[in-house]
């Protein structure tokens, strides 16, 4: 005697049941691929981090992200601490998705077209420049505090997710093109990025190294020239790239963004509906957002307040004291006076135009959020300092400014929504 199934096909379900199953999944999908729901979990996982590192338990905290991890194949090891594999390692997949909006928008987006991409372009240098000047305006100069200068570059990132996450809370009533200008600045400002960390914080590079990020690279190009779209065949000739990169001595993160400045951003007819620049990016995403970039906060922003808190009590004018405060006020005031700043010449002078429905309180909600450094300024951070004060300084510094621009954007585009309800006809 055989015994019956008591699961129901989903033809025989009751339509509530069948309703409600299509919305939660239609839920799930949305949230999914919201930058709301991105910046989220990615303060959740911040606040964790600085809970669990100021808690009883703040001793396994350390020691997790120090753990020994590593792989071995035949007579070769490979061994690094867990830190290293959240932070040179799967942030590479991070800076993957970087290069490939890079590419994308380059090739049919914002930045496809100067004249539409100029505005928000000149309006990033100016949120790059301007952070760092008051960032070396503040900590103080000499022989003695040379080091100090090497964190100028800390306040100049802004953090794409978080930063359109904010956007994506006050939900619609703001000017559509206030998203893509933001988005458009800050793809610009993770370009420049890239660029800094590649040409400043890639101290004496081993150039014959980059032999075997060439045979990385060649074979990536190999398989594109044999028509291979499959992204799992590209990870060996992207390992290699990443190891090659890594030998020279410039941060192996880079290999992410070479990789995605080169996917191809065609589709071929008859085989694919999208093209793998989209489809890479679009299976990555969730990945990256609900995964590696939470991951990344959690192994970073795990400072000690208490310890920082009776230092700054008790010697204000020290070196990371200084880099708090540089770090903060460039984030908090330099780069929404950057962007405006920049934004208001390059207007005045007629090189460019505000763009629709665009008033100069919507531009200066764009730099109050371009402010938001978080990832990017952590990043950096972790490359400038490797003096564990001064880096904890610089993180306290960004988590500040971060947390501070995102309540005043909150606010100030909560009373900009007001406004626009009132004007209109």
């Amino acid at each position: 005697m055989t015994q019956t199934s008591t699961r129901r096909p989903a033809a025989s379900r009751p339509p509530a049941l069948l309703s409600f199953a299509d919305r939660t999944a239609a839920l799930l999908s949305r949230h999914l691929h919201s930058d709301a729901a991105g910046g989220v979990v990615l303060l959740l996982a911040a606040a964790a981090a600085l809970l669990w590192a100021n808690s009883p338990a703040q001793h396994s905290y350390h020691a997790l992200w120090h753990a020994m991890l590593g792989f071995s194949v035949g007579d070769f090891q490979f061994t690094q601490n867990v830190h290293f594999w959240v932070n040179d390692v799967l942030m590479t997949v991070f800076f993957l998705i970087v290069g490939m909006e890079i590419r994308r928008e380059m090739h049919s987006g914002a930045l496809a077209e100067p004249r539409q991409a100029l505005l928000p372009m000149l309006a990033a240098l100016g949120g790059v420049a301007v952070p760092a000047l008051v960032y070396i305006a503040l900590v103080p100069s000499g022989a003695d505090n040379a080091v100090l200068i090497n964190g100028w570059a800390i306040p100049t990132a802004t953090d794409i997710a978080f930063a359109v996450g904010v956007l994506a809370l006050l939900g619609r009533g703001l000017p559509p093109a206030l998203r893509v200008f933001l988005l458009t600045l800050a793809i610009i400002d993770d370009l420049v990025a890239v660029l800094i960390i590649a040409l400043f914080y890639s101290g004496g590079l081993q150039w014959s190294m980059l032999l075997i990020a060439a045979l990385g690279l060649l074979g990536v190009y190999g398989l594109q020239a044999l028509g291979v779209r499959r992204a799992w065949f590209y990870v060996l000739p992207g390992a290699v790239l990443w190891w090659g990169i890594w030998q020279t001595g410039a941060h192996p993160t880079l290999a992410g963004v070479v990789l995605g400045l080169i996917t191809p951003v065609h589709v071929l007819q008859g085989r694919e509906s999208a093209a793998p620049v989209q489809r890479v990016a679009a299976s990555l995403h969730p990945w990256v957002t609900f995964g590696i970039m939470p991951l990344f906060a959690l192994a970073n922003a795990g400072v000690s307040l208490q310890a920082d808190a009776s230092n700054a009590a008790s010697t204000a004018s020290t070196a990371t004291h200084h880099i708090m405060v540089a770090v903060a006020a460039a984030l908090l005031i330099g780069k929404p006076l950057g962007v405006v700043l920049m934004s208001w010449l390059a207007v005045r002078l007629r090189i460019c135009a505000l763009p629709p429905q665009m008033r100069w309180s919507h531009m200066l909600l764009a730099g109050l959020l371009a402010g938001i450094g978080f990832t990017m300024a952590i990043f950096i951070a972790t490359l400038a300092f490797a003096d564990s004060e001064l880096l904890n300084a610089a993180k306290l510094g960004v988590l500040a400014a971060s947390a501070c621009a995102a309540v005043l954007g909150l606010g100030l585009g909560l009373l900009l929504k007001r406004q626009d309800r009132y004007l209109q006809p």
